[in-house]
């Protein structure tokens, strides 16, 4: 149930980012999600990519300062209030959500987000006793 993150520093310089895709690019990796938190100087890059060993060298080896991070990928209903019931799920077993981010799936019913959590392993039981869809890598790596 958890799904590898790649995080990339990036320096806020103009090409940088591009520079991530043309990598993935020639690698043919290819990205499933991504989200990005900037400051003036520095930005991490999360990505979901289908391939995140092969990932992780490519960068590596192209000059960039990478790293994993287990996240969870949770299925919800693309309707208002479907996340609500994830989150009051986590609030109420007092496990503090640090990021996440979405994005639609090719089923235009569902949406998927990602989640980052320190206790991942008690995240993954309340939101199985919850009922909460979590989609494994297998089938995010391969959406």
């Amino acid at each position: 149930m958890k799904v590898k993150q790649i995080s990339v520093f990036l320096e806020n310089k103009s090409g940088r980012l591009a520079k991530v895709t043309e990598v993935l690019g020639e690698n043919n990796i290819n990205i499933r999600a991504l989200s990005i938190a900037d400051t003036t100087d520095f930005g991490i890059l999360r990505l979901i990519v289908d391939n995140p060993d092969q990932a992780l060298t490519a960068l590596r080896n192209a000059g960039f300062t990478v790293s994993t991070t287990d996240v969870l990928a949770v299925e919800v209903d693309d309707q208002p209030g479907s996340l609500s019931n994830a989150m009051r799920a986590l609030d109420e077993q007092g496990i503090n959500i640090e990021y996440l981010y979405a994005f639609v799936q090719k089923d235009p019913q569902k949406a998927l987000v990602v989640f980052r959590v320190e206790q991942i392993d008690d995240a993954i039981l309340t939101l199985q006793k919850n009922g909460v869809t979590l989609m494994g890598s297998d089938e995010v790596y391969t959406m």
